[in-house]
């Protein structure tokens, strides 16, 4: 070990141990130009040298998928593996020591230089980003204009009642909030980012288009609030512009353009806009108090307005209900609204400082001193201003008089009349200016009203454009992509910006805006739901990944609040929420049918995985039942591109009933095969999905085909999901093929038996292997193009690019059944093949010749049941004997009717027996003479020691042994040929060769005689030999 000398003194540094290290020669050498999977550096930490790094924020940052490696952080295999020198390559220079906090330079990490600084986007803190907007949004004309009349009709107490209920969904949603905007980083899109981000985009989608439609009218609305209270002060003084509703499209359309005008001017422009409004809005606040304080005049009494009175206080604390609004549900209905608008700071989430600090704690509080403007507003007018007053001077007399009824009476003042006559124009219950009324100067309750609703429609002209930006960044509709684009230094959405005044101006020009109100109150509802809903959802499928750092939350509020905000839509305008519950069903239902390949760590997902594991834990504890037998399979198909018409066949009967796992063998050298494993995976699996295919991946890295596939068989699946039946395809090139690779397939199919599954083979005229030949099934002539060490078992061969290299060492064979370093799987690469085309009229020919349990009847049902195969016609050939046709034909109809299975063709074969013809004989025996042993009938001892080395020979014994099996498939292919040569699919019972007696060589010739010269798909189908079809009910 040498010592290595540091270039510079040692720092005295904060938080890191940095010295003079020892380093081994080689270590280092390898650490000066190791080729690493990032830009991770060998830096000196913990006293010696590595290549292993301190935590840091860039190695987090934008890392979404798990095991996704950092930024800078080195991979397991610079740790693991040795590194490779590369001359060629320079170092980065160290980072700077001194810094400590591992923070990067900026936002997001990257660190890549640049030729000028960018302009630093202007950023918002919690008061002036979020308290202040929110409690401008939620601050509006009810407050001015309504609350003062619902406190005469519902009194002091239950105008209390009626707003803390609405503020407490208020509260909860805000509480809900804080927890997700804390549970991660939170950019730019309020919230339809919050929903997206954490129940997915298919609802995060539906509510982030209706939210900024919503949000694009009530600009509208607002503006529309403004223009007519400018209206009514002009009808006053008789100086209207046109016509009443005119006046309201013209000043609506002015002031739009205004609010537009200082929205493009930047968010900087549009916040002291707001600061201003807020002003506006306190000093009318404070204008009021002092009113209330301020001795009344007589004309102010004669308004019904006395200061503040015990008995008036003790008159409005109880209830007065007048009118068809008169009840509580009722005026809770219209004062809601009032409370809602805790979105507008979240919704420019992008704009703020740190907004898991600022969304919080700004909203919260917002909520908190709106609130308390409420409670203060009612109870000080409720103490201070009669619900009935003339307003008549003329009504005033002495105290006491005769004749005179009600509380005025008291202060000198006869309303009794106009009370009794409910002809009062002033007072609480009649006069909705009673604010204006009891302020010490009007006009600035005037000027509070143009505050609060200019305020609340600016707010709302930002939130819009920005929450639609981040929408159509995400792409999740068509067609709305052009409006994502941002400019300046804020990104501003200037093509939204547009897009909403456009909106909004539409809706002015109507003027009128009572009936589309309800429908935005229930928009906004529906954001609130699902905010809720994230939260408890989030919260209840306890991933890892939901840690917030606010923890004042509930689940079990949020789920409340989720529940009670779906009730108030109905209980606001029962139609407008069953409209805004079918728009989001509408938009849901698209999402779900396009599904778009994004992926944000839903809660969705996790609530999936929790499902499937208690479920799958749920099936251990239950005994199978022969009722629930579902052909779960385990396909050879090595990668699935290669073989389709293998994943097609299978998956057309396994999909939506049962499991089906692709499985790959991957041969070679562990340490070149580790890194392509995983990559080659994904694409494996996307493949699938593009396919539309129901099946998981799965791939094992092994020294040899059968050895993998043991591991398969044994470790495939999870509890009861686990396969019992293997399908491959039909190894073509046997003869061919190196005699290790037969003698491995063949120990397969014994290998499947061993293990009690079924077994499913496919073998197609043209061939399964499509490797080099990328074409349809259907194509006769693709036989003569296919490889000709293309083979039926989990490998494949090597493809005609050449792409990749053998490893020494591996022989041929084995080479031609792993999968080659640099070859990426296409998905948009589809194959079309036989099983995805219509059959039409023809026939699926099953060949029940030995009771396996049922599955050679049960997998050509299944198939039956699709709708490409749903015109075949079943039918089912049994052997028999010629004198016996009719009882033996019966017995099978009888036993299949009990089955239900609906096949009710059956034939019964008298000839199965007979000799075949000569030149199939012949054929049969020239087609295994290549592997006979020809040792004249010796004696065991002398065939094993001939046979040394060579377990595939076939000794003059075995082949008279197995005469009458072999002249039964010669026979049988002659009678497939007779009666099936048109047939849509042919399923025949597999014959079993008896482990350690049948030559591999013997079986495949069985195969090979039982299935060739068929233009039909054969299936060859073994049961485990145990029951899967049932004819009772228990």
């Amino acid at each position: 070990m040498a010592e290595l000398p540091c270039a510079e003194p040692l720092p005295r540094c904060s938080g890191r141990f940095t010295i003079s290290t020892l380093l081994g020669a080689e270590e280092a050498a390898g650490c000066e130009g190791a080729q690493l999977s990032g830009s991770s550096l060998c830096t000196r930490t913990f006293g010696y040298n590595t290549v292993d790094v301190v935590p840091a924020y860039e190695h987090y940052a934008n890392s979404r998928g798990v095991g996704e490696a950092g930024r800078g952080r080195p991979s397991l295999a610079d740790l693991h593996s040795i590194l490779k020198p590369e001359p060629g390559r320079l170092r980065v220079p160290l980072p700077d020591p001194q810094r400590s906090n591992g923070l990067p330079d900026t936002e997001e990490g990257a660190g890549e230089p640049s030729s000028a600084p960018a302009p630093e986007p202007v950023r918002f803190g919690w008061v002036k980003g979020v308290m202040i907007r929110c409690m401008l949004n939620i601050w509006g004309v009810i407050l001015y204009l309504r609350l003062p009349w619902i406190t005469a009709q519902a009194g002091i107490a239950l105008t209390w009642l009626i707003i803390l209920m609405s503020v407490t969904v208020t509260t909860i949603t805000g509480l809900s909030i804080s927890a997700i905007s804390t549970n991660g980083k939170v950019k730019s899109g309020g919230t339809y980012f919050l929903i997206s981000r954490s129940l997915g985009p298919e609802l995060g989608g539906s509510i982030g288009l209706i939210f900024a439609f919503a949000n694009a009218v009530a600009v509208a609305m607002h503006t529309v609030g403004f223009a007519e209270t400018v209206r009514d002060l002009l009808q006053e003084h008789n100086s209207l512009i046109v016509d009443p509703t005119n006046d309201i499209r013209i000043i609506g359309v002015l002031t739009v353009t205004v609010l537009l005008g200082i929205s493009l001017a930047g968010m900087e422009w549009e916040a002291k806009a707001q600061i201003l409004f807020f002003l506006v809005i306190l000093v009318s606040f404070i204008n009021y108090l002092v009113g209330t304080v301020i001795p009344a005049s007589a004309e102010k009494q004669a308004k019904g307005f006395f200061s503040y009175r015990a008995d008036i206080f003790a008159q409005n604390f109880v209830p007065d209900w007048r009118g068809p609004e008169g009840s509580f549900f009722g005026l809770f209905s219209i004062f809601f609204p009032s409370a809602t608008g805790i979105l507008a700071g979240a919704n420019i989430s992008g704009d703020l400082k740190d907004p898991a600090v600022a969304i919080p704690k700004g909203t919260l509080m917002a909520i908190f001193w709106t609130t308390v403007s409420y409670l203060v507003l009612s109870a000080t007018i409720g103490a201070c201003v009669l619900r009935d007053a003339s307003g008549s001077l003329n009504d005033s007399v002495a105290v006491g008089s005769p004749g005179c009824e009600g509380l005025g009476c008291s202060y000198g003042w006869n309303f009794t009349d106009c009370a009794q006559r409910q002809s009062c124009r002033y007072g609480l219950s009649n006069y909705y200016q009673s604010m204006s009324m009891v302020s010490g100067f009007g006009p600035l309750i005037t000027a509070g009203i143009f505050g609060a609703t200019l305020s609340s429609a600016l707010a709302c002209l930002v939130s819009a454009p920005k929450v639609f930006q981040c929408l159509c960044k995400d792409q999740l509709y068509p067609l709305i992509g052009f409006f994502g684009k941002g400019y300046g230094k804020n990104s501003e959405p200037i093509r939204g910006y547009m897009l909403t005044y456009v909106i909004a101006i539409g809706f002015i020009l109507i003027a009128e805006l009572n009936a589309i109100a309800p429908i935005i109150s229930n928009f906004f509802l529906c954001s609130y739901a699902l905010i809720n809903f994230s939260c408890f959802h989030a919260s209840i499928t306890n991933s890892p990944g939901w840690r917030p750092s606010f923890r004042y939350y509930s689940k079990w509020a949020a789920l409340f609040g989720a529940a009670i905000s779906v009730v108030i839509m109905f209980l606001l305008t029962w139609w407008a929420a069953l409209i805004a519950l079918g728009i989001v069903v509408f938009l849901l239902g698209y999402v779900l049918y396009k599904k778009p390949d994004v992926n944000w760590g839903s809660s969705m997902q996790a609530s999936s995985y929790n499902l499937a594991l208690s479920y799958s834990v749920g099936l251990s504890e239950v005994d199978e039942h022969i009722k629930n037998y579902r052909p779960q399979c385990l396909v050879l198909t090595g990668p699935p591109n290669f073989r389709p018409a293998l994943v097609d066949f299978v998956g057309t009967f396994t999909k939506n009933l049962s499991l089906m796992i692709c499985g790959n063998v991957l041969i070679g050298p562990c340490k070149q095969k580790v890194p392509e494993a995983r990559q080659a995976s994904d694409g494996h699996t996307r493949w699938l999905l593009k396919r539309k295919i129901k099946a998981f991946y799965t791939n094992v890295l092994a020294e040899d085909l059968r050895s993998g596939v043991q591991m398969l068989l044994q470790a495939a699946g999870l509890g009861k999901m686990r396969p019992n039946i293997v399908a491959l395809g039909y190894k073509r090139d046997w003869q061919a093929a190196a005699p290790q690779s037969l003698e491995d397939y063949v120990g397969i199919l014994h290998d499947a038996f061993d293990f009690k599954h079924g077994v499913c083979l496919l073998r197609l005229r043209e061939g399964l292997n499509v490797s080099r030949v990328p074409q349809a099934h259907t194509n006769p002539a693709f036989g003569a193009a296919e490889h000709p060490d293309g083979n039926g078992t989990g490998g494949r061969a090597v493809p005609s690019t050449g792409i990749g290299q053998r490893s020494s060492g591996m022989s041929r064979a084995s080479c031609s059944l792993g999968i080659h370093s640099g070859e990426l799987v296409d998905p948009e690469q589809q194959a079309s093949t036989i099983f995805q085309s219509q059959q039409g009229k023809k026939t699926i020919d099953i060949y029940w010749l030995f009771d396996d349990g049922g599955l050679t009847l049960l997998i050509p049902y299944l198939l039956g049941r699709k709708k490409r195969w749903g015109k075949c016609k079943i039918r089912v050939f049994v052997g028999g004997q010629i004198n016996r046709m009719d009882e033996e034909r019966k017995a099978i109809v009888s036993l299949l009717s009990k089955f239900r299975l609906g096949f009710h063709e059956v034939h019964v074969l008298p000839d199965i027996n007979q000799q075949p013809r000569p030149e199939h004989i012949r054929r049969f025996e020239e087609l295994i003479a290549p592997f006979r042993l020809n040792d004249g009938f010796k004696d065991e001892a002398a065939v094993n020691e001939l046979r040394h080395g060579c377990p595939w020979k076939i000794s003059d014994e075995e082949v008279h042994r197995h005469r009458a099996k072999s002249l039964r498939q010669v026979r049988l292919n002659e009678i497939l040929l007779d009666y099936s040569r048109d047939a849509a699919l042919i399923a025949i019972t597999l014959p079993i060769g008896r482990k350690g007696r049948c030559p591999s060589s013997l079986y495949m010739a069985w195969l090979e005689t039982l299935s060739q010269d068929l233009r039909p798909p054969v299936i060859l189908i073994r049961g485990n030999q145990e029951n899967v079809l049932t004819f009772y009910c228990q």
